[in-house]
């Protein structure tokens, strides 16, 4: 769970950018992204396998 304390003399805005920030860093909105529709494992594999590929192929960008 994450937990943000609104800090004294801290705007509404500033806490909730931070509250929004260490959200994306624990993980939490990708999870719920996930979790949000039925992913077929046959869709799952070839969402992998592309994203392996694109890893390659920019290591082999940065090999050259």
């Amino acid at each position: 769970m994450i937990n943000v304390k609104v800090r004294e003399n801290e705007s509404f805005e500033k806490a909730l950018k931070r509250f929004t920030k260490a959200c994306e860093k624990s993980g939490l909105m990708a999870e719920i992204k996930k979790h949000q529709h039925y992913e077929k494992p046959s869709e799952r594999r070839k969402r992998r396998l592309n994203a392996a590929r694109r890893k390659m192929r920019k290591l082999m960008a940065e090999y050259r």
